[in-house]
């Protein structure tokens, strides 16, 4: 499978992007570190264990990565929604990155119920 043939790594990279810029805005123009911090981590945290399970040495190593995946993911929407609700992000720079969030959410939800179905 090639780098581009596999859309979840695509989308989760593009997401983290998306994730870093929001960060340097955060951090550099209204001076808010703690909270933008923890969503970094999560929200760069979901394409590395993409990556991860995409060199998995089984299929229980491969679930197991996407599994945390889909808990980063989740983590981030917490975050996301916690800076709007402190009105560090405006409502319409949270629709935006927070529907990249769901549609990750519900691709990886996706993947391990089809990788979950295939090793019962």
């Amino acid at each position: 499978m090639t780098r581009k043939d596999n859309s979840i790594a695509e989308k989760s990279m593009s997401f983290a992007v998306r994730i870093v810029g929001m960060f340097r805005l955060l951090t550099e123009k209204k001076r808010e570190c703690v909270m933008s911090k923890q969503v970094l981590r999560s929200g760069t945290s979901i394409g590395a264990n993409v990556r991860e399970a995409n060199s998995a040495q089984s299929k229980a190593d491969f679930i197991s990565k996407m599994a945390i995946a889909l808990k980063e993911c989740d983590e981030t929407g917490y975050w996301l929604e916690l800076l709007t609700r402190t009105e560090y992000l405006s409502w319409e720079e949270y629709d935006s990155i927070n529907a990249d969030c769901r549609e990750l959410f519900a691709m990886l939800t996706a993947i391990l119920k089809s990788a979950r179905r295939t090793t019962s």
